[in-house]
């Protein structure tokens, strides 16, 4: 008689991760997406490249991003949240160590897209990780105070890239970018829990495409995602534009440029809290609603700014800390909002619904920039004002599409 043979079951860490893991995995793509815009002007004259060839390291990034969450969000619903998120972590550390060794635009974008896939694990996934562990609206309240941790290293990101830029140039960032991919890498390996208890059990891999068909038939989704989308748009429109207008026609220093980033940080790091403190306590249409009036106000202020010919650093910057500010307030509902529409697919929903924003941002921070850099528009900041305004606008209707559709599909 044979004796049994048993299989030794991997360790697998279980139970609920810290906050502050949380916060460090979702906030690694965002400070490499805004910590080296103070560089980009010096990046031209080191490479000898183009403003074009240099924009493309942050489109071809946000680009990155929108593709590899389609993926990874998926993924995770069926291996798992952990191994997605540390496969993800040492990707960014080897992204970040080509984009210090590139010597040429060209590597330099490939290293950028190389972090950009790296990073996103962790963005997408802390989200999902929430949905995993509470109930719709505590998980807005949720997704606010970790939304709100991490804009603490975008906020302070460009200031930091911009004394970094004037010490060390444009590398420097990048320097401190891979110290931070290393630590998040060990920290995500010894303190991160896995929280998927509905992983799949070996399927083939590719099935899991079924749920984007499932979740592409939901109005609601729609609604959601579309307005996460245009909501995200109108900040990716300033990030893509902001650091030209402020080298050419503001003419101000990379660490001044670094300061004013922080006013647009600031306001979301209000808003995340404003969302954390409220969100359980209101719901979430009410925080939709009220967030999304702000860069309303924005755009307003920032169109009478241009019409009265006098725009300075202050009068330029300062209006987006509203845009912050509302996007902090309604964004962790409208995502808490996605994500719940179908509970079992979190992952998948909430890596489409930041693939709409991230794709959506690459192509509108690309517009924007093309249009700086043209000469009909010189010396002008009209195109980008042009494209927040348009996104204000989808976004006001798709918050109206959310508010009749959880009328009518909840009932």
């Amino acid at each position: 008689m044979k004796p049994e043979v048993y299989e030794v079951p991997k360790p697998v860490l279980t139970g609920k991760p810290s906050i502050a893991i949380l916060i460090a995995i979702s906030m690694v793509s965002p400070v490499a997406m805004n910590i080296y815009l103070p560089s980009l002007a010096g990046m031209k004259q080191a490479f000898d490249a183009t403003a074009g060839q240099v924009q493309m390291t942050m489109s071809l990034y946000f680009v990155a991003v929108a593709v590899a969450q389609l993926f990874l969000g998926p993924l995770s619903d069926r291996y798992g949240r952990r191994p997605i998120v540390l496969g993800g972590m040492a990707s960014f550390v080897v992204g970040t160590v080509i984009c210090l060794l590139a010597g040429s635009i060209e590597t330099l974008i490939g290293g950028r897209i190389i972090q950009a896939i790296g990073g996103s694990a962790g963005l997408i996934l802390a989200r999902a990780i929430v949905r995993d562990l509470y109930g719709r609206d505590q998980a807005a309240s949720m997704i606010g105070y970790v939304t709100m941790g991490m804009t603490v290293g975008p906020m302070i990101g460009p200031a930091i890239g911009g004394l970094l830029d004037e010490s060390f140039g444009w590398s420097g960032s990048f320097v401190l970018l891979l110290v931070l991919g290393v630590i998040v890498l060990i920290a995500s390996y010894l303190g991160l829990h896995e929280t998927n208890k509905n992983r799949g059990d070996g399927e083939a891999a590719f099935s899991f495409f079924k749920n984007y068909g499932v979740l592409l038939r939901e109005r609601l989704f729609w609604a959601y995602g579309l307005t996460a989308m245009f909501t995200a748009t109108v900040y990716f429109s300033y990030l893509g534009g902001a650091p030209f207008v402020a080298a050419d026609v503001l003419k101000i220093s990379p660490s001044e440029m670094g300061i004013y980033f922080m006013i647009i940080a600031g306001g979301y790091l209000i808003g995340n809290f404003i969302s954390g403190r409220f969100s359980e306590r209101f719901g979430l249409m009410p925080m939709i609603v009220f967030g999304s009036l702000f860069p309303v106000v924005a755009i307003l202020t920032m169109i009478a700014v241009l019409l009265s010919g006098e725009v300075t650093p202050i009068r330029f910057f300062a209006p987006m800390f509203l845009v912050g500010l509302g996007n902090g307030i309604c964004l962790p509902s409208i995502i808490a909002g996605s994500v719940s529409v179908r509970p079992d697919m979190a992952g998948a929903a909430s890596g489409l619904t930041a693939s709409m924003q991230i794709g959506m941002g690459a192509f509108a921070s690309a517009g924007v920039a093309w249009a700086l850099s043209e000469s009909m528009w010189p010396a002008t900041v009209w195109p980008l004002a042009a494209m927040m305004t348009g996104a204000v606008a989808l976004t006001l209707a798709g918050v109206v599409a959310i508010f009749v559709l959880e009328k009518t599909e909840r009932r």
